[in-house]
């Protein structure tokens, strides 16, 4: 009798994450190194192996198996125990099967964080004197070595240089720099090259296929893309993808459960976010920003996202943004503000978001700075890029920026007011209710400039009513002015004006009002980084006011 067919029970083994599962058992499944394998492959086809490697590169991208592999390749047997090295080991013969296993007496393992002195160098100095035990070659590989002390690289200096020959010394490090040159010339060198996202998609997607697992093409792309080149951070990530899958969803991993997991904004809101900045709507950007950061995304990860944003669209400019990630209409929307956007507003904005980007990173309230930095970037975009602002400079053409005006005092009067008088005629306004600016554009319509520059001056007005004029005696005012300023008034609105000198609170003259608020502009104006870097590259520079310069003139 046949035994009925039976689910075969779930392993019992403790779960291996990706990265241990999928580590690299040959040269043709280590991805990206392909220069280096070539390099290897061709020594030991020569004969012309070196006696010590350096692997150097970023974190994950194969230094440690890569130095198993070299380790396999030179102690390999193969399958019928008669072979040499190979670039291609049989990973089936006792060599092979005990390296792969981590149990190889020959093959000795050593991190040097925890392994820094010249103590542990002096063991492997004594030791390496001895031949392999069942070996073709006693191997070290040394991981981190970048750790080891300066007296303990000193004291291995002499073994690197003239090892025995049945010894191979195999180092991995992240930062190369540290390791002293008098090392670095003893070995032949690999540099491990950053894994592109390309090459971790089709890794990563093939990696999937073997677990049984679905997953969004766009999900996979982000995982590449956070992987920064580094296969055992993808793997990592991807991990941890598969755990937080919707398991009501069959499991299937989605872009938009992977960006949530990384902490990522929603392309969406970036895109609003960024409509909002180019359209100077600051009310709607920091409504925006709080939204976001409600729902849980890091003010940190929004300017980035802004950032990301803006590399794209530069990108985009000269035909070079190609990100697989991408929805249909994000890609629209980037080509729109490709065409809508020049490289010089584009570099200001990346300049303000990189200088934002760590102010909010240190920042004891991140949403604070991040909204401080939205006005910023909305108030800078108007600004002139400095290369333009010191031609104005050159040319003497400084535009005045639209700054709000000061709060009125009683009875002050606005520049709206003078605007006012200036557009309308002398003989349309009423005799009864003009203010000082309109007075002043009196006597400069009617051709009594040297009574308007007094006025403009040195009049402080202490009552204004109609028909009547109370100013504040000052010296620059002569003692026939009230009567000089009474008849100008009387020819230009035919009514008689009471003209004389009061006592009391007077308010500033026209001319006083105008230079604090051209004084409070400077002081703004001259905080802008825009004018900061234009006047540093010109020290001889100055601000002016065309006005003011138009009143000087006058006589």
């Amino acid at each position: 009798m046949e035994a009925p067919d039976t689910p075969a029970p779930p392993s019992s083994g403790p779960y291996r994450v990706l990265a241990r599962k999928y580590r690299p058992q040959t040269f043709a499944e280590l991805i990206g190194q392909d220069a280096m394998v070539r390099t290897l492959g061709n020594s030991i086809a020569r004969d012309r192996l070196a006696h010590a490697f350096l692997m150097t590169g970023v974190r994950g991208v194969g230094k440690t198996s890569t130095a198993r592999l070299i380790a396999k390749a030179l102690n390999c047997i193969g399958p019928d125990g008669q072979g040499g090295p190979t670039i291609d080991p049989c990973g089936v013969c006792e060599p092979c099967r005990a390296i792969t296993e981590g149990r190889h007496i020959d093959v000795i393992e050593m991190d040097a964080a925890s392994n820094t002195g010249v103590d542990d160098v002096r063991e492997i100095i004594e030791a390496v004197r001895y031949a392999a035990v069942s070996a073709r070659y006693k191997i070290y590989i040394i991981d981190e070595v970048h750790m080891l002390s300066r007296n303990a690289f000193n004291a291995l200096l002499k073994t690197l240089e003239e090892p025995p020959p049945h010894v191979k010394f195999l180092f991995a490090t992240t930062e190369v720099n540290k390791v002293p040159v008098t090392v670095l010339s003893r070995c032949q060198r690999f540099d491990l090259r950053r894994i592109t996202p390309d090459m971790l998609f089709s890794h990563f997607s093939s990696i999937l296929q073997k677990e049984g697992i679905e997953a969004e093409a766009p999900a996979i792309w982000l995982i590449a893309n956070a992987a920064e080149g580094s296969v055992r951070d993808g793997l990592s990530i991807l991990d941890q993808a598969i755990a937080h899958a919707d398991l009501d969803g069959g499991g299937k991993i989605g872009a938009d459960q992977v960006r949530v997991m990384l902490g990522l904004s929603d392309r969406t809101s970036i895109a609003q976010l960024m409509t909002t900045i180019l359209d100077g709507d600051s009310a709607a950007a920091i409504d925006l920003a709080r939204a976001q950061y409600a729902l849980g995304i890091e003010p940190v990860a929004m300017v980035r996202g802004l950032m990301d944003l803006t590399h794209a669209v530069t990108l985009a400019k000269v035909s070079r943004h190609d990100d697989p990630a991408l929805a249909e209409a994000d890609r629209e929307r980037i080509g729109d503000w490709a065409q809508k956007l020049g490289f010089a507003p584009l570099n200001r904005l990346w300049q303000l978001l990189l200088k934002g980007h760590d102010e909010v990173l240190r920042a004891n309230n991140p949403l604070e700075h991040l909204e401080m930095l939205l006005l910023r970037v909305i108030y800078a975009a108007s600004m002139p890029d400095p290369g333009e602002l010191a031609k104005l400079l050159e040319s003497g053409r400084v535009p005045t920026m639209p700054l709000a005006a000061p709060p009125a005092s009683a009875g002050q009067e606005t520049a709206a007011a003078a605007a006012v008088a200036e557009a309308a005629p002398a003989t349309e306004l009423p005799a009864t209710s003009l203010t000082i600016a309109q007075i002043h554009q009196l006597l400069e319509s009617s051709g009594n400039h040297r009574l308007a520059v007094q006025v403009h001056d040195h009049l402080r007005v202490i009552e204004l009513e109609p028909g009547q004029l109370v100013f504040a005696a000052v010296p620059a005012l002569s003692a026939t002015f009230p009567r000089d300023l009474g008849d100008a008034l009387l020819a230009a609105t035919g009514s008689r004006w009471n003209v004389r000198a009061g006592e009391g609170d007077a308010r500033p003259s026209l001319g006083e009002m105008r230079a604090a608020t051209a004084a409070d502009n400077e002081a703004r104006i001259r905080e802008l980084p825009v004018v900061k870097a234009a006047l540093a590259a010109f020290p001889d520079a100055s601000l002016e006011d065309p006005a003011d310069n138009r009143h000087k003139s006058n006589p």
